[in-house]
């Protein structure tokens, strides 16, 4: 946090906003909306500083930092986040999210915010989820071809480091493989692992289509994510800066996905320029037959907290 003085003599403070996406990303998109709304409560008195590209660290550490109070805010994927709170795997269970307009109401759905706010108040101490974000759904990238769940069979995937993520990779007959996100193109480009999954958009800024130039439109799963603040500011906050910090928040929850969304779509029409594959005809009832039967049981074993997210998103129309 950085102490400076505006224009009308009030004290001003800059406070760290991190992530580990690049510039026009669901991320910075997020960053946006949060920024310029807390400026905007605080008549200038609160600006935030972004970090992207993972210059404070990868998402875990990034959450650790969060906690000690080094970092001030941030957001970082629901399956990243299963390192402090495992429960919050349930947000990476294949096939919760039934559609782009479903993913987008459970992101701004008061409930949901609710329900994963409680849940990591009781589990992870020294951090506060304030709000939701998205970056579309994940897709499978490599050299080959996804068309059915029976072409991943004995490949090498890269995954988050969540159990929800092992286990569903695993009943899809493939390997899988845990790395940073920024080890994910060297390995692609060495054959440590034979695919990526991810956002659309991500593929795109991260030029992963360099070194795997195959999209598969699998959307197995949502890729979102959680808004955070640290401890450590939160309690030093005044009853009016917690409420500035928790509208801006919500802000990002209501606006972020729908624009994350648009990004994905404006990303596929540069890919496809750039002469990239784009496989659209996956049969995605393979891969939802052996994902089915996992959802509830993988929600109750992770935990009360996440048995109720799970229900609640599957709930909304």
């Amino acid at each position: 946090m950085v102490f400076t003085t505006g224009a009308g003599g009030q004290e001003v403070k800059h406070y760290r906003f991190a992530h580990d996406q690049q510039l026009n990303s669901g991320y910075s998109v997020a960053y946006d909306i949060f920024s310029a709304r807390l400026k905007e409560l605080s008549k200038g008195s609160m600006l935030v500083d972004q970090y992207p590209g993972a210059q404070l660290g990868q998402e875990p550490q990034i959450l650790q930092l969060v906690k000690s109070g080094d970092i001030d805010f941030a957001v970082v994927s629901s399956a990243n986040t299963s390192t402090i709170s495992p429960q919050a795997g349930v947000m990476s269970l294949h096939f919760l999210f039934r559609s782009e307009a479903h993913d987008i109401k459970a992101m701004g759905d008061q409930k949901v915010f609710e329900a994963i706010r409680d849940m990591i108040d009781d589990t992870a101490p020294g951090i506060h989820a304030i709000g939701l974000a998205t970056q579309g759904f994940r897709n499978m990238y490599g050299k080959k071809e996804v068309h059915k769940v029976e072409d991943l069979k004995g490949y090498k995937v890269r995954v988050q480091a969540t159990a929800t993520e092992d286990t569903m990779f695993a009943a899809y007959g493939a390997q899988t493989v845990h790395m940073p996100f920024g080890s994910v193109y060297t390995s692609l480009q060495t054959g440590v692992v034979d695919f990526g999954e991810n956002g659309v958009n991500v593929y795109l800024i991260n030029k992963h289509y360099e070194v795997a130039p195959v999209l598969s439109m699998t959307e197995h799963e949502a890729n979102n994510a959680i808004v955070w603040i640290s401890d450590k500011l939160w309690q030093s906050l005044s009853a009016e800066q917690k409420q500035w910090v928790l509208t801006a928040a919500k802000d990002v929850s209501a606006q972020e996905p729908k624009r994350a969304f648009e990004l994905e779509r404006s990303a596929a029409t540069k890919l496809e320029k750039l002469g990239v594959k784009i496989v659209t005809d996956v049969d995605k009832t393979g891969f939802q037959k052996i994902a089915d039967p996992y959802l509830d049981k993988l929600a109750k074993e992770l935990g009360s907290h996440a048995d109720k997210i799970k229900t609640l998103i599957r709930a909304i129309d």
